[in-house]
């Protein structure tokens, strides 16, 4: 065999490792931080439904009470099915891509990439893994409110997520699976601008100022970092993006927010500028040990598969 064959065949092995670690990583991740997703999908939602004060009076806490309360502790984890489904194609996407992506530069250029150059390249590889993922993170934020109709003594819209898809397709067309995606995207392009460049230049400070070494302690440092700032920068786009996922097609047709534009002028004028911020504490709280979670499992596995750290 050539050289050159064997590389690619190396390349191809390594890219497959890769993959599959992070897969694996991500599905732990989610599944032990889901009942903080759905908190906070349903704060943001809270809004749509009630008046400015009483969306005001209601707290992540409360929030999570009043679900295991009205759908018990199950409740914490609908949806969990097209979250996981989502993860298998939105984070290898973004992880591998960006890998991909900081490595080609890193030898086209023969240098360290700058903070800014990595926020572009993690950018641009969370809003590609967005597009291929948007329809099973669609179905689980339908899931999700859905849970809240049913605690208000009113019919749930799907039975389930393979439900849930076959009513969107019928009723909304096979378009109708990415709604929220032009949102959805700009979500995805600043939560890995700040999460995958944040985390990526955090742990090179943290282990090239010898604070710690390359292990659970510079991984745990770099991610608490990563999350807080994925956070501020994504929070607004997010809540926009679960608005617009949430509204299905009424049955003359009529929608409540016409395009994300839209969305962000009737919640600012409805709800206050803060309202954009609506679910702040819980989505950090969520992204806080998700990246935990994710981060330390995920070098973990690298190191059991053969893989360099990232």
């Amino acid at each position: 065999m050539k050289p050159q064959e064997n590389d690619q065949k190396g390349n191809l092995n390594n890219s497959i490792r890769k993959i599959t670690v992070t897969s694996i990583s991500a599905m732990v991740a989610e599944s032990s931080t889901f009942p903080l997703d759905i908190t906070k999908t349903r704060l943001q939602l809270r809004g749509e439904s009630l008046s400015h004060s009483a969306a005001r009076q209601a707290s992540a806490f409360q929030i999570a009470g009043k679900i295991v309360r009205n759908e018990g502790l199950g409740g914490l984890y609908k949806g969990l099915s097209p979250a996981i489904i989502r993860h298998l194609f939105y984070t290898p996407t973004r992880i591998v891509g960006y890998e991909h992506l900081r490595n080609v530069f890193v030898t086209s250029y023969d240098q360290e990439l700058s903070f800014l150059e990595k926020a572009v390249i993690g950018g641009c590889s969370g809003a590609v893994a967005q597009v291929f993922s948007s329809p099973a993170d669609l179905v689980k934020v339908r899931m999700q409110a859905d849970g809240r109709l049913a605690s208000q003594g009113q019919q749930p819209r799907y039975s389930g997520p393979y439900d849930a898809l076959g009513k969107i397709i019928r009723t909304e067309g096979v378009t109708g699976l990415w709604k929220g995606v032009f949102p959805n995207v700009q979500r995805a392009f600043l939560v890995n601008m700040g999460e995958l460049a944040c985390y990526d230049h955090a742990k090179r400070f943290v282990i090239g100022h010898q604070i710690a070494n390359d292990n659970i302690y510079a991984h745990t440092l770099a991610s608490v970092m990563s999350g807080l700032s994925a956070t501020t920068l994504s929070c607004p786009a997010d809540v926009v993006k679960t608005r617009m996922m949430n509204q299905a097609a009424g049955e003359e047709g009529k929608i409540k927010y016409r395009n994300s534009y839209d969305c962000l002028v009737k919640t600012v004028k409805v709800e206050g500028f803060k309202a954009l911020w609506k679910g702040f504490i819980p989505t950090w709280a969520r992204l806080g040990p998700w990246q935990f979670v994710f981060w330390v499992s995920y070098e973990k596995f690298r190191q059991i598969a053969g893989l360099s750290s990232f």
